[in-house]
């Protein structure tokens, strides 16, 4: 495994950094226990030791998986790392429960990494009505947070203002060959960088989306290339590039994927890319720029829903029809999933979910799209 320094105390962490968001499921839905856990667990026997979970994560189900797989000598292996969501809090007594409550489903006494999650103008203004940063420092003093630091989805501008704003030991990012000017983007990974403030990269793959799927102009591209590589390997080593990166989170859901997660960023290192390899992304990202609709990674932050649409399939199959050329295999998809009651036609345009997207996608104005496109 490929380890990067922590700047703060000199320590090693794995460039390959075990994300939880999407980890295996039942047929349900539901989290499946054993097999997270056993995933986990290999990917630490196999040189990983940053392992990141978070509150609402499988409705809180993956904080209890990570308690679990770090059973026992486990918990020395790694470091954890947990958030914060100040928005799921009504009052500062409540957001200091949640924090208790995250330290009793992971069977730990102290979380290495500590994030304010998903900061945007609001969130912030929330966590410092809540006096957050104090209850933070005073958990740090007590020896329950090592480090504090914060992951961000708002605009480049505000990222430096909050980078300024508090001693931060750390933050996270969304970063991918995508995403080189959106949110934080590039500008804010060189901006963190230059005052010393390590980075974590998350969606490194877009939700998956430039690796699940690839369509068959994209693969074309990859496929000229004399260096063979999955369109996952090459977006991972795109990242890993950036020596201003400390590591890697990638949600992985089957063990395949995690194995081929574990193979890449064992040899991926700082600025190995070659001028030619750099190219090639560089035209693959402009072509998926041609044929993207909205840049949905999938994360779930738009749910519940208030009728209970699942509004991140229903964007993924919007995109998708784009994407592959208006497939009536996209539609048949869409017929198959969702009943009368869940189509796209049942927003009620009440604006909730636009205000939890960390994309900032115009979801009210999609959901109208998508029934033009599917409710026929």
């Amino acid at each position: 495994m490929e380890y990067r320094t922590f700047n703060k105390t000199g320590e090693k962490i794995s460039l390959f950094g075990f994300g939880t968001m999407r980890m295996p499921v039942h047929e349900d839905g539901s989290l499946n226990h054993e097999e997270s856990v056993r995933m986990i667990r290999h990917a630490i026997d196999n040189g990983c030791n940053y392992v990141d979970t978070a509150y609402m994560y499988h409705k809180g189900e993956s904080e209890v998986a990570v308690g679990e797989a770090l059973k026992g000598p486990y918990r020395d292996k790694v470091f954890l790392a947990d958030k914060m969501p100040v928005w799921l809090a009504k009052d500062e007594e409540q957001m200091k429960k949640i924090f208790f409550e995250q330290l009793g489903r992971l069977k730990t006494d102290h979380i290495d990494f500590y994030l304010v999650h998903n900061i945007t103008v609001p969130i912030w203004a929330r966590a410092k009505r809540f006096n957050l940063m104090d209850f933070l420092l005073k958990q740090q003093k007590e020896g329950r947070i090592k480090h504090i630091g914060f992951s961000f989805h708002d605009e480049v501008d505000f990222f430096c203002q909050v980078l300024e704003e508090f001693p931060w030991d750390f933050c996270q990012i969304q970063f991918n060959y995508m995403d080189t000017h959106f949110q934080a983007g590039l500008k804010g990974l060189m901006k963190a960088a230059s005052i010393n403030i390590p980075v974590i990269v998350m969606e490194p793959l877009k939700g998956g989306k430039l690796a699940d799927k690839v369509p068959t102009g994209i693969m074309k591209k990859f496929e000229e290339s004399e260096v063979k590589r999955t369109p996952a390997s090459w977006a991972l080593r795109w990242v890993a590039n950036f020596p201003e990166v400390l590591t890697i989170l990638n949600g992985v859901h089957s063990f395949n994927q995690l194995e081929e997660n574990l193979a890449t960023l064992s040899d991926a290192r700082e600025n190995a890319l070659t001028e030619e390899e750099k190219n090639l992304i560089t035209d693959v990202a402009n072509k998926y720029r041609k044929m993207e609709v909205y840049p949905c990674t999938g994360c779930k932050y738009c749910l519940p829903c208030t009728v209970k649409l699942d509004i991140p399939t229903i964007i993924d199959l919007y995109n998708q029809y784009h994407l592959y050329e208006k497939s009536e295999k996209i539609q048949a998809d869409y017929n198959q999933w969702f009943g009368e009651k869940r189509r796209a036609s049942m927003c009620t345009a009440c604006g909730q979910c636009e205000e939890q997207c960390p994309q900032h996608l115009p979801i009210i104005e999609i959901m109208k799209k998508a029934s033009e496109v599917f409710d026929k």
